[in-house]
């Protein structure tokens, strides 16, 4: 018989947490069918007979438990652990748990409810950090994001908008937009299928509760994790969106706290999940370093059929070459930059190198790609941002 949710649990020396991780699943207040899918990665420690002794509990109070898993002498990564317990398991609706993690009693029953709502959505919701004072700035971002911001703050070096313990989604859904990927250890698994997810159209809800214990210690899975940003995401970015304005030249004068700075690219209209067009970068180190990613990115995609989607936004040199979209400026409030008046990008290969013109912020118009970390100045960086009155995921999109 089908169960209606299966919950999926990847495990790898979780000995440390995994009894209070399995506990949650038991005390769960859901009342329809239930199993747990847990899928051993080739763990060494004392995991396995934890899991063997839960097993009997969950099945005395109705909840089927599946087990697979390996003996190899090396663990197969997290995106295989969890593709072969979503293999194993029946349920209709998949509810991900990671297994250093707890689940709150309510926390099937509400996001099932907000899945059957919305069937082509992932839906996260609300964490409490353990220990509490660990990652704060993101531990707001993932608890404070409005709920248009799901969607329009896709880009930034946090991930995704809802993280990934937290997702609940429909198997067929799933079966749409996944697998996981397999590539293991050092690969982001969870944000490579959540950007998979929003190119297919699916959505990106959040239930405002705090339903998972989300913990944060140095053997986490996610630390493991290459760094991948700049180059990835500027695939995603030419993939999603296009299609510029262009800039002002206004004054350049007035001294305001610090709002970072901004640039801008131009190219053709992609296909793009969210309303309005894309094409100013904001600010700094960030900015020129995905100025420079750019080209580096074109030549390194050759010809390959892995272009195609990205031709759109692309410009041809004279000689036919496929060359990054033109960043047209960058944009400060630090009067010395300002004077200056432009950036030069001493890494290209063309001669006369490229100048890049440097602007005061205000005097660029939307649409803008900022490219500033939140939450750092105090609130000063927010304030200027909210003056300009713009419409995110319209006239902005954060990409950091």
């Amino acid at each position: 018989m089908r169960a209606q949710v299966s919950v999926i649990l990847p495990v790898h020396n979780a000995e440390p947490w995994l009894d209070e991780c399995l506990r949650s699943v038991l005390q769960q207040d859901f009342e329809g069918s239930m199993e747990l899918s847990v899928f051993n990665d080739a763990s060494k420690d004392k995991s396995m007979a934890i899991i063997e002794k839960w097993k009997v509990k969950l099945e005395d109070s109705g909840i089927l438990v599946v087990i697979g898993g390996h003996d190899s002498p090396s663990p197969r990564g997290v995106g295989y652990s969890k593709n072969q317990a979503i293999a194993q398991s029946s349920g209709s609706y998949l509810c991900f748990l990671d297994s250093d993690d707890v689940m709150m009693p309510q926390r099937v029953r509400l996001q099932l409810e907000a899945a059957v709502r919305h069937p082509t959505s992932i839906i996260g919701c609300r964490v409490r950090r353990e220990p509490p004072n660990s990652t704060e700035r993101y531990t707001r971002w993932i608890n404070q994001l409005a709920p248009g911001q799901l969607l329009t703050q896709v880009f930034t070096s946090n991930g995704p908008t809802v993280v990934m313990p937290t997702w609940f989604c429909s198997r067929a859904w799933f079966s749409h937009v996944g697998p996981f990927d397999e590539g293991g250890q050092g690969v982001p698994e969870d944000l490579l299928l959540f950007y998979n997810h929003l190119r297919k159209g699916g959505g990106v809800r959040r239930v405002d509760q705090s339903l998972l214990l989300y913990r944060y210690h140095p053997s986490a899975a996610t630390h493991s994790v290459l760094e991948c940003g700049p180059r990835f995401l500027t695939i995603v970015l030419l993939l999603t969106f296009g299609d510029s304005r262009p800039v002002s030249r206004g004054p350049s004068a007035h001294q305001e706290r610090e709002a970072g700075t901004r640039t801008r690219v131009s190219g053709s209209r992609a296909d793009c999940p969210f309303p309005g067009r894309c094409g100013t970068l904001c600010p700094g180190r960030c900015a020129v370093h995905l100025h420079k990613v750019l080209e580096v990115l074109i030549c390194g995609f050759g010809e390959t059929s892995a272009l195609a989607p990205v031709l759109p936004c692309l410009r041809l040199s004279k000689a036919g070459v496929l060359c990054p979209p033109q960043v047209v400026a960058f944009c400060d409030v630090d009067e010395n930059k300002i004077k200056k008046g432009f950036y030069c990008y001493e890494d290209s290969q063309e001669k006369p190198k490229p100048r890049v013109p440097i602007l005061h912020f205000r005097a660029a118009r939307p649409p803008f790609v900022i490219c500033v970390k939140l939450d750092l100045t105090g609130g000063a960086f927010e304030d200027n941002l909210r003056s300009l009155h713009l419409q995110e995921g319209q006239d902005f999109l954060h990409f950091s």
